[in-house]
């Protein structure tokens, strides 16, 4: 199992806002398109939403770590940005966990 690359630029993260496709949760929200490259990219965006930047970075790894864990590589090679919510402060690892899994299964429905 590959890990993913990760999406970093600006442009690309604007690009994926603009044109992709959305699913969301009351933690997470998904944006995908189709990418032009060999491998797809990830980009995690978790905004301050009034919490410390402890809490911040916390979160941020948990959504890294499950983003590695749970990575495939996909049949239709895309980019994909996870926003986190308010409410992903509060959630557990496990939450955040089942909660990726069936956005991503649900964007799959949606990509086919």
């Amino acid at each position: 199992m590959a890990s993913p690359q990760w999406l970093t630029r600006a442009a690309d993260f604007e690009a994926v806002r603009r044109e992709g496709k959305r699913v969301r949760t009351s933690a997470l929200e998904i944006r995908t398109i189709a990418s032009l490259r060999r491998q797809g990219r990830v980009g995690l965006i978790v905004p301050r939403h009034q919490h410390s930047a402890v809490e911040r970075n916390r979160l941020k790894r948990r959504l890294r770590e499950i983003v590695r864990g749970a990575w495939v590589e996909p049949a239709v090679v895309r980019d994909v940005v996870v926003r986190a919510t308010p409410a992903a402060y509060r959630a557990s690892f496990t939450a955040l966990q089942t909660e990726l899994a069936r956005l991503s299964v649900r964007l799959d429905e949606i990509s086919a």
